[in-house]
This record gives structure tokens, sequence and C-alpha cells, in this order.
């Protein structure tokens, strides 16, 4: 019986990983092995060490990958997403094109827009990939703001972007809420 019951957890224990993995929309990424920390050589190592180990997911904190493409921001997320799953969080990893197009495609109607946001706002790790890629309007700045604000030291958040936060304005032109949004992003974060 003893043989069966450790069977049957460790079977459960496989496809709730599986499970987890697969809501979390990871896909394909190298792992932390194959990084090149001596590139770029201006990186903070422990502090993406200590992202690794999950030290910011107890308080909870926001982590912000900030550098310029191809140094490697969204494989960091990518392996602290992995992580994460391993020790058994829920996560969902997107780009920010993907969620806000995905929110703001739903707005119409209350009771889907509610649904939305709530995949982004209660899942326990939530990570957002490519903030300043793109520009977008004022209702994309709000519906980002949305997410952040209620995920604000309830959950914790990781971005990566490519921009300094003195230019996140240019990703949102005429948004009132981008000082906000950055301010709740920055209040409890390792940069």
């Amino acid at each position: 019986v003893e043989h069966l019951l450790a069977t049957e957890l460790k079977d459960r224990a496989r496809r709730s990983l599986e499970r987890r993995t697969t809501r979390a929309q990871l896909g394909r990424f190298k792992p932390m092995a194959d990084y090149d920390w001596r590139w770029p050589g201006a990186i903070d190592r422990e502090l993406v060490e200590a992202a690794l180990r999950l030290e910011f997911l107890a308080e909870p904190r926001n982590v912000v990958l900030v550098a310029p493409q191809g140094l490697g921001k969204t494989m960091i997320a990518q392996n602290i997403a992995h992580q994460a799953i391993l020790a058994g969080h829920s996560v969902l990893f997107t780009s920010a094109a993907k969620m806000l197009v995905e929110l703001g495609g739903v707005q119409g109607s209350a009771h889907l827009f509610q649904q939305r946001l709530r995949k982004y706002t209660r899942v326990g790790l939530l990570i957002v990939d490519e903030v300043g890629y793109l520009s977008y309007d004022s209702k994309a700045a709000d519906l980002l703001f949305q997410v952040v604000s209620e995920r604000h030291e309830k959950r914790p958040l990781v971005l990566t972007t490519n921009l300094t936060f003195s230019d996140w304005p240019t990703i949102f032109p005429n948004a009132a809420c981008t000082v906000a949004l950055i301010d709740r992003v920055l209040h409890h974060a390792d940069v």
C-alpha cells in the first residue's frame, strides 16, 4: 500500500508540474547554465541570482530587468518563471503586446473583461516581457496600470524592458497614468 501511495503521489506531482508548465505559456528557453555572465559587463549578478532563487516572492516584490536588446532579459525572465513553476507556484509568462491586445479586445463586455483581468491579476507570478518595444495609446497604458495596481503589494511581477523609466512616456504618449504606473512598479522592486 505504501508503494502504491508513493507512486500515486509522484504521479500527481508530475501532472501538477505539467499543468503549471502548460498554463505558464513559457515556451522554449535556454537554461541559465548557457548564460554568458561576462556579457554585459555591468550586470548585477548577485541580484539576478537572488531573483532566480525566488527571494522576491515571499514579500512580494517586483523584479524589473532593464537593458538594451539582446542582453538576455527574456532568457533570465523565463528561467525565473521556470524556477517558480518547479517551486509549485502558478506562473504566467506573456508579452506586453499580447496582454494589452487581449485585455483591450474584451473591454466592450464587462464580464469578459473582468474574467481576462483576473487571468493576469490572480496568477501567483506574472511575467510581462518586452515593455517598451512598441508604443501604445493611453487606453493600453490604463490597462497596464490596472493590472499593476491590482497586483500591487499582493502578488509579484517581473517586467523586462529595453527602456529606462525616464523613457517610458514614449511608450505611452499622452497617458496621464505613466508616472503612477512607474511608481507602482518600483514601489517594492529590484531593478
